[in-house]
């Protein structure tokens, strides 16, 4: 089996860490494993596969030998570094919202758009994890039946924004639990000039807000949802919310189509597509919950149900551990395509 030489940048990171680890977990074809972070990570040592690995500090060279670059930083980092890594020879497979509506840049679901990596020009991108998390739903449906429009609303983890604001829930949690004021550092965001609480909280808040008062992570999902599913015909709006739970995004997903399609049909459908688990039975109280879904790999769907308001419509509840799945599965599941289309 041929192998490859790999570097992750931003390995420190919650999403960094994880990709390494299912690197790891799946066996990924390594020849040299290289792991990359800004100055202040660099000399960290990490654990691989129980040999120590030391971090080194990203520079232009550090992509000299490299077959293959997860960029999982943020998007000004690999604005910043890209074009060293190709000038390198290497493949970038970018997680950040840098390249992902530009037009010579395929942005990729394996299981939905994977012919797309055919046209890669040594960079691909990584979709929104909302996004991807919806598209594994929507894309067999729309093979269906056509989608007409969507409206999703999304219900998504703390550890979207990263590390500290896990670290800040559960500081809450334990300021309630000792009978002291909840105190806010973290959310929405970092950056926000404003903090909220986000113990027995929701925020409807999610990066920064554009134009029309929706959020870059609304736009996100709308503008990366067309592209995905080569459709800007389809109608797209979206509500993203920020929930006290630790892990996995939920959505909730109302589709209507252009042609008929009833729950039961939708269900098969959906049982047949890859990497969705169908979960359904309200009379069992079986439905997705973030709780089943952290940890996994699948996209679970439930609550498939008919929206009796339009013709043909369904409402959907779609549940996704947004850091596997969401971001590091994903692409490590890009880089496993181009090596099974022989595209590295």
């Amino acid at each position: 089996m041929k192998t490859y030489n790999v570097a992750v940048l931003g390995a420190t990171g919650a999403v960094g860490q994880e990709l390494v680890d299912i690197l790891l977990e799946r066996q990924f074809p390594i020849k040299s494993l290289k792991l990359l972070a800004s100055a202040r990570s660099a000399g960290r040592v990490m654990e691989i596969g129980g040999e120590p690995l030391v971090v080194e500090e990203v520079s232009p060279e550090s992509f000299a030998g490299v077959d293959l670059a997860f960029f999982m930083a943020g998007g000004s980092v690999s604005q910043q570094f890209a074009p060293a890594a190709w000038d390198h020879g290497a493949i970038v497979i970018d997680n950040s919202s840098a390249f992902r509506l530009d037009d010579d840049v395929p942005l990729v679901v394996p299981e939905v758009n994977g012919d797309d990596l055919e046209k890669h020009q040594g960079l691909i991108a990584n979709p929104n994890c909302s996004t991807t998390i919806a598209v594994m739903a929507l894309a067999p449906l729309h093979a269906a039946a056509g989608i007409k429009r969507v409206v999703v609303s999304t219900y998504q983890a703390v550890s979207g924004i990263g590390a500290a604001a896990i670290d800040d829930l559960k500081h809450q949690v334990a300021q309630y639990q000792g009978g002291e004021e909840i105190t806010a550092k973290t959310f929405p965001s970092p950056s926000a000039a404003k903090k909220y609480p986000m113990l027995f909280n929701l925020i409807p808040h999610i990066d920064v807000f554009e134009e029309g008062g929706y959020t870059k992570e609304e736009w996100k999902m709308v503008r990366e949802t067309q592209k995905i599913l080569h459709d800007d015909s389809i109608k797209i709006t979206a509500t993203t919310v920020r929930v006290p739970v630790m892990r996995s995004h939920s959505e909730s997903i109302n589709v209507e189509f252009d042609n008929p399609i009833t729950p039961a049909e939708a269900r098969k459908i959906l049982e047949n597509a890859p990497g969705i688990k169908v979960y359904d039975d309200p009379a069992e109280q079986e439905y997705p919950m973030p709780i089943l879904t952290t940890g996994g790999d699948l996209v679970w769907v439930g609550r498939i149900r008919e929206d009796f308001t339009v013709p043909s419509g369904l409402n959907l509840w779609v549940v996704g551990d947004q850091i596997r799945k969401g971001a590091a599965l994903n692409t490590v599941q890009i880089a496993e395509e181009l090596i099974k289309r022989g595209l590295v």
